[in-house]
């Protein structure tokens, strides 16, 4: 008989606390962005922001954090490709487009939120439901620590903290409304033009063929499936961003732009 608590296989990554150091953020990050430069490390952009009085209302320890603990993991990664991307990006596109960038950079970031998106929020709003409970979200995270998802096995104040966490992010991103009792509703979350093409982009971008970036997980978080993913793929061909063939199980996709920034040129224009 296998034990009750089993280590992750090697494709699940393990869940961290690291919410904790901020949720959205996405005031903070916008001015991060401004201030961050490419090739710059998480050290010299706390230097910059410290030096900046971009954040007159925020102690030097939690500007500290902030930097280091959220926006570096989020954006940062990838010799900073995330942020990259954002500050081409930046001004470019409206606002509402920009956060479900930052979402989906959050998500890649923190497995946890990620999965909850998919396996809580998703599968509640396909059945139907109006809100997301405390309690959905603790049952999601004791499950996580049971199947050991966590390096190691956490409290219950823990599961609770992080709990909140995952629903304070989620309402940060427009997903949730705000608290009442112990719920949050649920806001209809629809993938933007502009996330739809930014997101296809990275993941060609990132060396992915046709066909893989129509089954990649990231469109998950948006509740899109391959025949969405494929749906929305179109409306970009008819906006002239890419040229799509699809017959039967092949798709092929004609890339117009070659950089970020040409997507970025491009979107501006539309």
């Amino acid at each position: 008989m296998l034990p009750l608590l089993q280590r992750p296989c090697v494709s699940e990554a393990l869940y961290t606390t690291q919410l904790q150091a901020g949720l959205g953020l996405t005031v903070e990050t916008a001015r991060l962005l401004e201030l961050w430069e490419p090739g710059m490390s998480r050290q010299a952009l706390l230097a910059v922001a410290l030096d900046s009085g971009a954040f007159p209302n925020m102690s030097a320890r939690r500007l500290r954090n902030v930097v280091t603990e959220a926006f570096a993991p989020r954006y940062l990664r990838d010799d900073g490709e995330p942020a990259r991307i954002l500050k081409a990006l930046s001004g470019r596109i409206p606002p509402a487009e920009l956060r479900q960038l930052l979402f989906l950079y959050t998500c890649r970031a923190n497995p946890i939120l990620a999965d909850f998106v998919r396996d809580v929020y998703w599968a509640r709003y396909a059945a139907g439901g109006t809100g997301v409970a405390k309690e959905d979200a603790q049952s999601f995270v004791r499950r996580a620590v049971a199947r050991g998802r966590t390096r190691k096995i956490w409290s219950e104040s823990t599961i609770i903290r992080v709990s909140n966490y995952l629903l304070g992010t989620c309402a940060d991103y427009g997903l949730l409304g705000p608290l009442r009792t112990s719920a949050r509703g649920i806001i209809p979350f629809r993938i933007l033009p502009g996330t739809v093409s930014v997101l296809a982009h990275d993941l060609h971008f990132r060396g992915l063929g046709d066909n893989a970036i129509l089954l990649h997980e990231d469109w998950g978080l948006f509740g899109l499936e391959k025949d969405d993913v494929l749906q929305e793929l179109r409306r970009l061909a008819l906006r002239g961003e890419i040229i799509l063939q699809s017959a039967a199980a092949v798709t092929h996709i004609g890339w117009k732009y070659k950089t970020m920034e040409d997507l970025g040129d491009g979107l501006v224009a539309c």
